[in-house]
């Protein structure tokens, strides 16, 4: 347990991941919220693609250059900004929704914006988690950040679920917003003089093409870039299958919330786990994606609720360590001035192959099978462990390539 939480021994450390736990569980429950608002608006789980669609097509277009900023400037400074930006946007949509002003318009706008402002965000909150400890704890800090989001996520979408009947979704966006004055309050309070600041990348060049030829030239790295887009955009659509499968499958529209508590409670067993670890491989990567892929095929065909929520367990387990395991072998084998546009570019990998699948599955749930729209996302992932081993075939040692954490 010590090995799991050594990042916490630094004060800055602390300060960052209590605020982002706080904050995060308002977030999760906007991120509810929103798919139980639209889906009582239209019923459709198309729709609901469609949001994810706007919510995460900015990072796909924006993200990498999004993360070539953040090795230029400040993280600290950048993370104040958007953290606000992303606050505001929660009350705007939160004072449209109680003045009845809300539309399904409405909605993706706020989506797109929110997307923007996230494209931004996501490098410069995720790089300053780096420059919070020392370089050798940098993996575990970043397991860390993992187990603190997907903690959230436990407590966030419960939230929602007992709160939206008593409160209205407007209340939960409001709420939300309020949320981000404790990682506000984090950021402002840090001792900067105690931050481990990483060299900023100069001017010019093509930051872009460097990043992304580092990636192509190893081979192992290549390889889980390759899997995780691919699983990220099959196989992590839950927003999108799960309100109208517990409605649906199990008769329940408020199983939604519950189900995602459920996947959250897995992800933060997974995270803490990864981040427990001495080492981190490319085979603990692809053993990540294997729990995940039998996670998707159980949830989806599973005979009732309780079912699902014991199903859901693995479901996040599998993703947690697929997500971290990526971030900590790329983290670590990035140099340190090029950080920010490979994380960047893991989260276009994993959240900019959104507004592809989430359409995509959408589809798949209103006209093929609302439990295909799950268990194709488990087939795919399953391939995906076989092709981490196809594209590795030189040396059986890669797929256990060390990663000291």
């Amino acid at each position: 347990m010590a090995d799991t939480f050594r990042s916490l021994e630094t004060r800055n450390a602390k300060l960052f991941f209590s605020g982002l736990l706080v904050s995060n569980i308002g977030t999760w429950m906007q991120f509810t919220a929103s798919s139980l608002l639209i889906y009582r608006l239209t019923g459709k789980a198309t729709d609901l693609g469609l949001n994810v669609m706007f919510q995460f097509l900015p990072m796909l277009l924006l993200g990498a250059w999004a993360g070539a900023l953040s090795d230029r400037y400040n993280r600290l400074r950048l993370t104040l900004f958007t953290q606000s930006g992303l606050a505001l946007q929660a009350i705007v949509l939160g004072v449209l929704d109680l003045t009845n002003n809300i539309s399904l318009t409405a909605v993706y706008v706020l989506s797109l914006i929110l997307g923007v402002v996230n494209a931004f965000d996501n490098p410069a909150r995720r790089g300053l988690v780096t420059e919070l400890v020392e370089p050798k704890n940098i993996s575990n800090a970043v397991s860390l950040n993992t187990a603190a989001m997907t903690g959230s996520r436990i407590f966030g979408p419960a939230l929602a679920t007992l709160l939206v009947g008593p409160c209205g979704t407007g209340w939960l966006f409001i709420f939300n917003g309020l949320s981000f004055a404790a990682i506000l309050f984090s950021i402002l309070a840090m001792d900067t003089s105690q931050l481990y600041p990483a060299p900023r990348s100069p001017r010019g060049g093509k930051p872009v093409r460097e990043a992304l030829s580092y990636i192509r030239q190893d081979q192992s790295l290549f390889a889980v870039f390759i899997a995780l887009t691919i699983v990220s955009t099959f196989a992590f659509n839950y927003s999108v299958v799960l309100p109208k499968l517990a409605d649906q499958r199990w008769g329940s529209d408020s199983g939604f919330g519950w189900l995602l508590a459920m996947v959250s409670v897995g992800s933060l067993l997974g995270s803490l786990y990864t981040a427990g670890r001495a080492v981190v491989t490319v085979r603990y990567f692809a053993a990540g994606c294997g729990v995940l892929a039998v996670g998707n095929l159980a949830l989806a065909w599973s005979p009732n609720l309780w079912v699902a929520f014991i199903a859901a367990v693995p479901l996040g387990a599998g993703g947690a360590m697929f997500i971290s395991g990526a971030n900590a072998i790329s983290q670590v084998q990035a140099p340190a001035d090029m950080r920010g546009r490979i994380m960047s570019l893991t989260a276009v990998a994993f959240l900019g192959s959104t507004p592809i699948g989430g359409p995509i599955t959408g589809w798949v749930a209103d006209h093929v099978s609302i439990e295909w729209a799950l268990g194709y996302g488990g087939v795919i992932a399953i391939a995906s462990v076989f092709l981490l081993y196809v594209m590795l075939p030189a040396k059986k040692e890669a797929l256990q390539q060390e990663v000291v954490v």
